[in-house]
Formats: structure tokens, sequence, C-alpha cells
């Protein structure tokens, strides 16, 4: 006879859910000592590839090095010695490392032993080259014998990178083997943990659905409280309750206490003791909705206050619904919100609103001060100036002269910026109207107003057809003058000015880091130039306002002008980045919503 296991106990379902818990904790262990296992392998492989990554950086800073005095003794320019000083850095920090990456292995400690003295005294060979490349020491003999030597310095530099690179392929070989056979027993384990799973929830579910019949006794119950969680109403701030309108039965949840300061139980719930605890300037507008409910079949929103009695004001919003159940009998099913949080943050967001709306103000009063204010008493300077006539000029000193010419370029000064702080104002303040247009106009319209110094330096522009985008049109048309001006100003001297414009439709999931995401599709329009640069360091900065890299006697210009094209930018829910290469040009690229 064959025995068939009885389910029909609460107590079976406990057995059958020890089992489970033992089996999976069996699992459980097992798969984490496998876990364990191939974690380890894991950093064993990771090891490896940081060793050959500060091996390929390290050779990356001698051939910076290398590049940077080569271009030195060649156009001996300053500019070209930066990755050659900064270089030191970089190997030192190389070095300490593979000193720490491979201190568990002694052939390799020994190959970057060796490398090192490789290395100091290619440096060595870098200062002599600089030095008997110098005018004051110049000896062409010794140059030539040192840069010679140095040729021969890198290629045993090379040999032994790629002797120790030679090396850690091996271990990798051997770990990634390891490590292979470690992950190819996850599927097992999972597989296993599964169908163990599996087996067990199906067997609870066995006996679940025979006992189902005796919960449709207690379905009446549940309809009803089935919503009332104590744990969500805490952390809501709400609390609900029956109102059987027949026998004027009122049953609160324990949670409604707790928000009138009280234990739970702690009264008999009902219309006189709710009242109790109102505001006396809501008492009477409450006592009027509930006497409602009837004719109304439902509560409608009452917004009141309560005093604890600890003498605490809270701010309530009830809502309630008349329902009626299997027996016909009538019931008020309701809810308590505590919306204090939500009512003090109103009043904060109100007083936000209203030194916002200041600050506004003071903005626009800026905005005339510096249009009207500011400019007249400027212009005054500049007309005075320009009644100094060549004659008064000619009895001055030559410190007078030199004083008159100050003041003139200052004022031009204080008038570009002026201008600038007013541009840069109104793309805040200003009406922001979107209008689909074809940029191609407005950056004719830009090419246009630049065409006086395009002429004098006569540039190149190239651009291919750009798309038809909403846009605010006047703001597009000042981000084409400001990148285009910046490449102009910027441009290498004795060299023509090419500024090149693309235009490519891409996918926010491209650029997850700085693109929102809620738009599917962007427009990439990139301002390339071979123009002077900058440090990729100072990339983000520059759109900081009043953030200059060159000195106001170098170049002319606030410091406006690219945080004016960030402002425009961000106006359309774009971003914009910049690249450059020092001495060889800069990239700007800009992304609009499609």
């Amino acid at each position: 006879m064959k025995w068939i296991p009885n389910f029909n106990s609460s107590n079976s379902l406990r057995v059958i859910f020890v089992i489970a818990v033992f089996i999976l904790l069996f699992l459980s262990s097992i798969a984490y000592k496998h876990n364990q296992d191939l974690n380890e392998s894991s950093k064993l492989v990771m090891h490896t590839y940081e060793i050959n990554i500060q091996l390929e950086r390290l050779m990356s800073a001698i051939k910076d090095a290398e590049t940077g005095q080569r271009g030195y003794i060649i156009t001996r320019n300053a500019r070209f010695l930066t990755p050659y000083i900064y270089s030191r850095d970089k190997v030192n920090t190389s070095f300490i490392n593979l000193k720490k990456l491979t201190a568990d292995n002694p052939q390799q400690q020994k190959n970057l032993h060796r490398l090192f003295k490789l290395i100091t005294q290619r440096f060595v060979s870098f200062e002599n080259c600089l030095k008997y490349s110098d005018p004051k020491t110049y000896d062409k003999r010794k140059l030539d014998n040192h840069m010679f030597g140095g040729r021969i310095l890198m290629e045993n530099i090379r040999f032994k990178v790629d002797e120790m690179n030679d090396i850690e392929k091996e271990f990798l070989k051997k770990r990634l083997k390891i490590y292979d056979s470690e992950i190819s027993l996850s599927p097992l384990f999972s597989i296993s943990l599964f169908l163990v799973a599996l087996s067990f929830i199906l067997l609870a579910y066995r006996q679940i659905s025979r006992d189902f019949e005796r919960l449709k006794v207690f379905n009446k119950k549940l309809l009803i409280s089935s919503g009332l969680i104590s744990e969500s109403e805490n952390i809501g701030k709400f609390s609900t309750w029956q109102w059987d309108l027949d026998s004027d039965k009122i049953d609160f949840s324990d949670n409604q206490f707790q928000l009138l300061g009280l234990e739970p139980r702690s009264f008999a719930p009902n219309k006189a003791t709710l009242i109790k605890y109102v505001h006396p300037d809501d008492k009477e507008a409450v006592a009027k909705a509930i006497d409602g409910i009837l004719d109304k079949k439902h509560l409608p929103f009452v917004y009141y206050k309560i005093i604890r009695p600890d003498f605490e004001v809270r701010y309530f919003k009830t809502t309630g619904k008349l329902v009626t159940d299997q027996q016909g009998s009538k019931i008020l099913l309701g809810i308590n919100f505590d919306i204090t949080d939500e009512h003090l943050l109103n009043i904060e967001l109100q007083e936000r609103n209203k030194e916002l709306e200041k600050s506004n103000k003071e903005l626009a009063s800026f905005n005339h001060v510096a249009s009207h204010d500011l400019q007249e008493p400027l212009r005054k300077i500049q007309t005075f100036i320009s009644r100094v006539s060549d004659a008064d000029k000619e009895v001055m000193s030559e410190s007078g002269k030199n004083y008159i010419t100050k003041i003139e370029s200052s004022a031009k000064r204080m008038r570009v910026l002026i201008d600038d702080l007013l541009l840069f104002s109104r793309t805040n303040t200003t009406k922001k109207e979107f209008i689909k247009v074809n940029l191609n106009e407005l950056l004719n319209n830009a090419e246009s107003e630049l065409a006086e110094i395009i002429e004098e330096k006569k540039a190149i522009i190239s651009a291919p057809k750009l798309p038809k985008l909403s846009v605010i049109p006047y703001q597009i048309e000042q981000l084409f003058i400001n990148l285009i001006g910046n490449s102009l100003k910027y441009s290498q001297p004795g060299l023509r000015p090419e500024i090149s414009i693309s235009s490519e439709k891409v996918s926010a999931s491209d650029y997850p880091e700085i693109l929102e995401q809620s738009v599917k599709k962007f427009h990439k329009i990139t301002f390339s130039d071979n123009g002077m640069g900058f440090d990729p360091q100072f990339k983000e900065t520059i759109f900081i306002l009043f953030q200059r890299l060159h000195s106001k006697t170098d170049y002319p210009g606030t410091g406006i002008g690219l945080a004016i094209c960030k402002k425009i930018v961000e106006n359309h829910k774009g971003h914009i980045t910049a690249d450059s290469i020092l001495g060889k040009g800069s990239v700007f690229t800009v992304f609009l919503p499609d």
C-alpha cells in the first residue's frame, strides 16, 4: 500500500516550510562558497589587467615626455615641455602602483627594478638632450650622441615592458582558465536552487488550494480590512475608519488614535468624541459635512485642524464613501490624512515663491540699471574722451597720454561687459517662445553678424544641411555667434581659421551620463576648429561665468560668452560639451532635443 501524505492541516505547511528552509540554506551555503571562489578568480584576472594598464600608462608617460622634448628642441616653444614636466609624476605613480601589484611575484619585481633603471637613464638622457640643445650650451656632437643613446634606451624600455606583458599574459591564460571553469558551474547551482524552490512552492500551492474553501467564511471581513495595513498607515500618516450608519457604530484603526496623540483604543469612537478634538474654528464645517453624508452618499474632502491633548495643532484631510454590504447595512468607509507636513511645506513654498518674485524684481531692476543708469555715465566718459583732440594730446606728457589711452580702453571693456551681462540676463528672464525654424537660416544670420572678422581673418566655415528644430530663434542665433566668434578669436597666428560644423541625430541612450533620458532623440551639432585649443583640464570650467583662460591683455573678452552658450542650451533642455588638444584646435558639441 502506497503511503500518501496528508496536507489537510496548517502543521503540514509548517513542516514543508521548515524542510524548504533547510534545503535552501544548504544550497545557499554551497552557492556562497562557489561565489567566493568565483570572486577570487575574478580578482586574479582583474589583477593581471591592472598590471597591463599600469604598464601602458608608464609607456604612454615616457612617450609623452619624448614627444614633448622633441617638440621643444624643434620649436623652442616651452609649451611642449608641459607633458615632459608632468611625465615624471606619472611615471612615479605608475611605478608605485606596479610595485604594489607585483609584490607577490619576485620575477616581475626583478623586471620592474631593471625597468626603473632604464627609465632613470632615459630621463638623464632627456636632461642631457635639453642641455646640449640650449643655444647657450649647444654641442651638436653630444646632442646627437644623447639622442641616439636615448633611442636605444627607449627600445630597451619597450623590450622590458613587452617582456613583463608577456609574463602577465601567461598568468592571464591560466587565471582565465580557472575563471571559466568556476563560472561554468553557476547555471547548475541556479537551476538546482530554482527546481527545489519550485517543487516546494507547488507542494505548498496544493495545500493552499485544498484549504481555500475554509477562507470563504472570512471573505466579508477580508474585503473590508484588506487595505488596513497598520504599518502602511504609520508610514503614510493616515488612518481608516468604518461607520455603520444603521447601528451608529464607528470603528477606528489604531493609527487614528495615534494621529490624535493618544494610545490605541483609549476612548469609545463616536461622532461626539471625534468632534471633541476638532479645532473650534472648524467644528461647524466638520459637523455639517458629517450630517450631509446620507444625502450625498459620500463624504467629500474636508480640511480641518485638530488639537491634541498636548495642545499641538495638526492639519487633517478626510474623505469617505457610503457602501451597502450584502446584508443591506449602510457603511461609510473613510480615510483621515495627517497633512501637517504638506501644509507647512506649502507655506514654505509660498514664502520661497515670494522670495523668488522679489529676486526677479531685483533682477529686472538690475537690467534697467545696467541698460540705462550704468551706461549713461559710461557714455559721458567716452564722449569726453573723444573730445580730447590730437592737438590736446600733443601738449600732454607721455604719462598723461598713457592715462587717456587706458581710460578709453577701460571704458570700452566696461561697455562690452555690461552688454554681455545684459545678454546673459536676458537668456534667463526673457520670454522663451519656441518656434520651428531651419537652423541654416540662423547660421547664415550668425555669419552675417561676424562677416567683418570672417573677412579680416579669411576664415573658412563649412556646414552641411542643419535640421529644422523647435527653438528660441534669437538664442540659438546668439549660440552660433558665440561659438563661431570664439573659434575666430582664438585662431592660431599665421594659420587660416577653418571651422567645420556637422550635425547628426543620436539616441539619448547613447549618452546616459549627460542627456535627459525622458527625451529619446537629440540632434548632435559639432563645431570643430584648427585654433589654439586649450588644456583639457579646463573643459568644464570654461562654461563658468567670468572664467577666462587668457589674460584680457592677450585676448579681448569678458569670460561670459561660453557661459551664455551653456545657459542657452540649458534653456532648450540640451547639453554642451568641450574637448580640445592644446595647439590642435577645439571641438564644441551641442545636443538639442528633437
